[in-house]
């Protein structure tokens, strides 16, 4: 669990990267009225499935180089 959990942040981190070298939390920070709330969990989708990649990318290799 440790392991995931180091990743899944780790990958997270990578995705919000990759999100503000392409622009897109500025393009969410001057979007209008009610569509802030869609490009927000626009965002939060994209970084849990970083964070999500990157957790079991971590596991399978883990279960990998235990056996």
């Amino acid at each position: 669990m440790k392991v995931f959990l180091w990743w899944f942040v780790v990958g997270a981190t990578m995705a919000v990267a990759v999100i503000m070298l392409q622009g897109g939390i500025r393009e969410a920070m001057q979007t209008q009225g009610s569509l802030w709330g869609l490009k927000l969990v626009e965002l939060l989708t994209t970084i849990i499935g970083g964070g999500l990649l990157g957790g079991c990318v971590a596991l399978i290799l883990d279960r990998i180089k235990k056996s």
